[in-house]
């Protein structure tokens, strides 16, 4: 059987879409739909029912994506396996989370592991396939991972803040939620500011300006473009470094935390432990100077 064909199929399964998965493979539309027609003669079931606005998977089609899911995910972890024995580890974490978080912290962690090559890869939403060894994670999520082959840490809880420069014209402290929507407001692909003027029914005075990353809406407040809004531990460096001040934190309690996950099989990973606690560490120190 044609893997290629079963990786379009699984594309095409996760987005029910034929056209939404040529764009992604970088294939025709009709190109797609070749590979199924062939894949269902293959297998001599039919996986899709083709619909005006896209396709559905039919009950064959979805024991098949069950099946073509967990091998894909278990090539792509033995893949990552490979070439990974030693003192590489590869940090997967959320764009904003690298440049905010990380980078500031690179001198230190070089200083601590200097025989550690430290690889980061960046997504966009939590890895879906199993950690292999060397390998760690950084995530948001409302509990930690169930699945039996990850070990998982809460590292902090996501409280949210507002922050703008402290050169950027604002009413003073404290301010309350209907004076902050009335001010210049930077938004993120998470639609933060959009949720609070749904649920107050305020309408701000200003257009909002959405960014698609947090780090690119909090430099935007860096140059006095706005007020942008992110988790608190995302903004502690600029705010420590004075490029940034809070104007308002949020008084909803926390529904997320952050944690950070490494594979079981760590027991042959003698590095994985020290980093992780390092990691611990660093989100302990900031809720120390935070006074939690």
């Amino acid at each position: 059987m044609n893997l290629n064909s079963l990786r379009v199929f699984a594309c095409v399964a996760q987005h029910c879409n034929l056209q939404r998965a040529a764009d992604e493979l970088n294939l025709t539309r009709g190109a797609v739909s070749q590979r199924i027609k062939q894949l269902e003669i293959d297998l001599g079931v039919t996986l899709l029912e083709r619909q005006a606005r896209g396709v559905v998977l039919t009950p064959e089609g979805a024991r098949c994506q069950e099946a073509v899911d967990k091998a894909l995910a278990t090539l792509e972890t033995m893949v990552a396996e490979l070439g990974r024995e030693g003192e590489q580890i590869t940090l997967h974490l959320g764009s904003s989370t690298a440049a905010k978080w990380l980078m500031p912290r690179m001198g230190d962690f070089a200083a601590r592991f200097p025989r550690i090559s430290l690889r980061t890869e960046v997504h966009s939403q939590q890895l879906s396939r199993d950690l292999a060894r060397n390998e760690i994670a950084i995530w948001p999520g409302k509990t930690s991972d169930p699945r039996p082959f990850q070990n998982a840490r809460a590292l902090t809880d996501i409280c949210l803040v507002a922050v703008c420069s402290p050169n950027f014209p604002r009413p003073d402290w404290p301010m309350d939620l209907e004076t902050l929507l009335m001010l210049p407001l930077l938004q993120d692909e998470h639609r933060r500011w959009e949720a609070l003027i749904a649920s107050t029914g305020f309408r701000p005075r200003h257009r909002l300006l959405n960014f698609d990353r947090s780090a690119l809406a909090l430099d935007a407040a860096i140059e006095g473009h706005g007020v942008a809004i992110a988790p608190t531990y995302i903004v502690e460096n600029d705010v420590n470094r004075k490029r940034l001040v809070e104007v308002w934190v949020s008084p909803e309690p926390p529904t997320q935390q952050l944690f950070v996950s490494w594979s079981h099989e760590h027991v042959r990973q003698p590095y994985i432990d020290r980093v992780v606690d390092w990691i611990a560490s660093e989100f302990s120190s900031e809720q120390v100077r935070k006074g939690r």
